[in-house]
């Protein structure tokens, strides 16, 4: 009993690992090595995987079970006392895993010391990130499904307004507005499957791995995944410590998504533009200047355009941090957090904001209809026409590009040119390739699957909505 009383006195004095040390951890060595400044988030899948750890242990006996719920008591009440505030994280202790051990030792004596038999902190490190990153997905998704709808709602209100396509940012074919939006559902549709598909190799439990090579002791891993709701057990325990590619493929889908969102907000920007004026961005979602009293600044989409380079920055960071390591953990990997945690935050605030602000766009129909009559937009429907007449479509490429280049020297639109003329390129041409040189009818021809006519748009949207 003395020595079990002297083992306690001096655990809490010192660091839970320092046996082994004759000198004092060193205070810049401390200041170096600590991560609990931005660990401590992970405090509750921490608790979690704890309780579960302990209700294994006492249910194969290593523990008693009087033991257990003194532990998972004690384990509630410092959950308790960091929802409200009253925890102090200490960086001498490290990080959050023996900040809550070290506190769950002081709360319920000896039997705290208990709470770590079978495990290591590098199997359980490797759980409370899956634990974050599997409830951190699941929330992206149901953003991401979000800011879907209120794409597909800003789609259906404007369904019929034209615009014009864009090629190499130079006016292409005329679209509807409604189609160039669900470009970006169907991005952002790609987006959720991979989420998905990535939850399936977070939702892994590793614990049990130990430090890298299992353990002695009767463990029963299946029921402390049935406890933490894992579907699968890691296979290899080596593997299980080291494995950080779940946090490679998460960090990589959110830098995929975020260049959609930097794309869209590029083009909001530019059509935000006196230059193009297709939209107005709503007063609440923009800033002004310091010095223009006129100016309105789209702040939030450029901020997420900036915001992109972040996550790809993660990304490259956590690649770097782990393409040279040996098997298996190696203290290089704490450099995963920080990244990760920049990723999750900076995804979950640009979904949210540009969700809040798609619905408070206002867009021109009138400019955008003018830019996309403007110009030679429906060049390729001449062409097309032409090969419909028998003439194969180089040489009605050709003829078509005569027809513009006539145009342009005589400063006319192709619907200005009269039937007299436009036969001067063509014998093939008559009187009903006017219908195919006005917007509108360019724009309903294109009833191909997956093509811009408000007759496949409409179907789109069905299909959207129905699924969902």
């Amino acid at each position: 009993m003395t020595f079990i009383l002297l083992s306690f006195i001096l655990t809490l004095m010192g660091k839970l690992w320092s046996g082994r040390f004759k000198e004092e951890t060193e205070k810049t060595v401390e200041d170096f090595t600590e991560s609990v400044s931005f660990d401590a988030r992970l405090w509750k899948h921490d608790i979690q995987g704890s309780i579960a750890h302990v209700k294994m242990l006492a249910r194969r006996k290593i523990i008693s079970k009087k033991d257990a719920d003194l532990i998972i008591k004690g384990l509630n009440g410092i959950a308790a006392r960091i929802e409200s505030g009253k925890f102090r994280f200490r960086k001498d202790l490290e990080d959050v895993h023996m900040n809550i051990e070290h506190a769950l030792i002081k709360k319920v004596g000896p039997a705290g010391g208990k709470i770590h038999t079978g495990r290591s902190r590098n199997d359980q490190v490797a759980l409370d990130i899956r634990l974050y990153l599997r409830d951190g997905t699941r929330e992206i998704i149901k953003l991401i499904k979000a800011f879907q709808r209120a794409i597909v709602s800003a789609a259906e209100k404007n369904i019929d307004i034209v615009m014009p396509g864009y090629t190499h940012l130079q006016r292409a074919q005329p679209v509807l507005l409604s189609h160039h939006l669900l470009a970006y559902y169907e991005m952002l549709e790609r987006d959720r499957g991979r989420f998905e598909d990535c939850l399936k190799r977070v939702n892994v439990l590793p614990l049990g791995s130990a430090a890298l090579a299992g353990t002695t002791f009767p463990i029963d891993r299946k029921y402390v995944a049935g406890l933490l709701k894992f579907p699968a057990i890691s296979e290899n325990s080596i593997d299980a410590v080291s494995d950080r590619d779940f946090v490679i493929e998460f960090i990589s889908a959110s830098a995929l998504l975020m260049t959609h969102l930097s794309r869209l907000s590029e083009e909001f920007i530019l059509w935000n533009s006196e230059e193009f004026g297709f939209i107005e961005l709503p007063d609440a979602f923009t800033t002004g200047s310091s010095i223009m009293p006129q100016k309105k600044n789209p702040d939030v989409l450029e901020l997420t355009r900036g915001k992109t380079g972040r996550v790809v920055g993660d990304l490259v960071s956590v690649l770097t941090v782990m393409k040279g390591l040996p098997l298996a953990y190696n203290r290089d990997m704490q450099e995963d957090k920080e990244p990760l945690f920049d990723t999750m935050d900076t995804v979950m605030a640009c979904l949210l904001i540009l969700t809040k602000m798609m619905p408070r766009i206002r867009f021109r129909p009138g400019n955008m209809e003018r830019a996309a009559a403007a110009g030679f937009s429906t060049a390729t429907d001449i062409a097309e026409y032409l090969v419909k007449k028998g003439m194969p479509f180089r040489e009605a490429h050709h003829t078509t590009g005569k027809i513009v280049q006539y145009c342009i020297e005589k400063n006319r639109t192709l619907m200005e040119l009269d039937l007299e003329t436009m036969k001067r390129f063509s014998k093939l041409i008559s009187e009903d390739i006017f219908r195919c040189m006005s917007v509108d009818m360019s724009i309903e021809g294109k009833q191909s699957v997956g093509g811009t006519s408000g007759k496949m748009v409409r179907a789109r949207i069905r299909k959207i909505r129905n699924k969902r």
